[in-house]
């Protein structure tokens, strides 16, 4: 996770000196925002995929937080992307905007100023390519997802991510790939960092928006299968649902799209990738690498840099 320069306020900074101060705000009480991008490769040069809709989520994500008056626009951080993916000299790469308080210590929003910073960095799936090919063993978490009265679960803030890492970590040192998160009621939401579908008779389940993130990734899917005919229903889920289901997957712009095999040592339909994931994971793919009939609506191609 390393590059040449990162975006701070307006400069590219070199990666080294890209510092926040040990009190700024943002460290103590997570009171950030934060996206995650990808740029691929396509015949006619390098494209991020749903740019506008994911910075548009970003600006999203810093209103629900409550900061008021941000002074980034839209077109402006598309660009700072750009110029951030020139600066490093990339074209297949991972993008991380950030808003991050400077200020005093406390906890009045007001008080600080908000910045923004912009990395990118070459980085494959994230739970890995083989994992793609031959997916992954998942355990239902004891913690269970935030709930929506309690933090904003439709903003990336920085914070809610304390949840993520600690269901996270267990499931590694456990031995599992990664791992599924009940909301309060019981009922699937999420894992640590994706969106969850599962298949069962044809059909294509996702939880409802009420307590998730609504990933942009999710909202790929779902139009990805309505394209290739396959039925999509958004109902609430339990976890005995997943262990019979014919197919489990999950979906993330980090992840991208990565079936689970096994839950709980319980083994999904055949054990082994089902053909509807396989058929997303083929169209999300051509989609992404500008060869899919959703390509020109989704990717927005990295301006040719100015010589001047």
């Amino acid at each position: 996770m390393k590059s040449d320069f990162i975006w701070m306020d307006g400069e590219m900074v070199p990666f080294a000196e890209a510092n926040v101060h040990v009190l700024a705000p943002t460290l103590h009480y997570g009171v950030g925002v934060f996206e995650g991008i990808r740029s691929y490769q396509t015949p006619n040069g390098p494209a991020v995929f749903r740019l506008r809709d994911h910075v548009q989520r970003f600006l999203d994500s810093i209103q629900v937080l409550g900061v008021l008056d941000y002074p980034h626009s839209l077109p402006e951080i598309q660009q700072a992307v750009f110029d951030t993916i020139h600066a490093n000299g990339l074209t297949e790469c991972y993008i991380r905007p950030i808003m991050y308080l400077d200020g005093p210590l406390g906890l009045n929003i007001d008080l600080s100023t908000p910045k923004l910073a912009i990395a990118a960095w070459e980085w494959g799936p994230y739970l890995g390519a083989e994992a793609q090919i031959s997916g992954i063993h998942m355990m239902v978490a004891s913690l269970s997802r935030l709930h929506p009265n309690v933090n904003m679960t439709k903003s990336k803030i920085t914070g809610n991510y304390a949840n993520s890492m600690m269901v996270k970590s267990i499931a590694l040192r456990s031995g599992y790939d990664e791992a599924v998160i009940l909301d309060t009621a019981g009922y699937v939401a999420e894992c640590t960092g994706e969106n969850i579908f599962m298949v069962r008779n044809g059909i294509m389940y996702t939880p409802p928006t009420a307590s998730v993130l609504e990933g942009l990734t999710r909202d790929t899917v779902i139009k990805l299968a309505t394209d290739l005919g396959i039925p999509v229903a958004e109902e609430m889920i339990t976890r005995d649902q997943l262990y019979i289901a014919d197919e489990v997957f999950i979906t993330g712009t980090a992840a991208e799209i990565v079936p689970a095999v096994k839950i709980d040592y319980r083994e999904i339909g055949t054990g082994r990738p089902g053909e509807v994931v396989e058929s997303l994971l083929k169209s999300y793919l051509d989609t992404v690498h500008g060869q899919g009939k959703r390509s020109d609506e989704w990717l927005e191609y990295v301006p040719a840099k100015n010589p001047g």
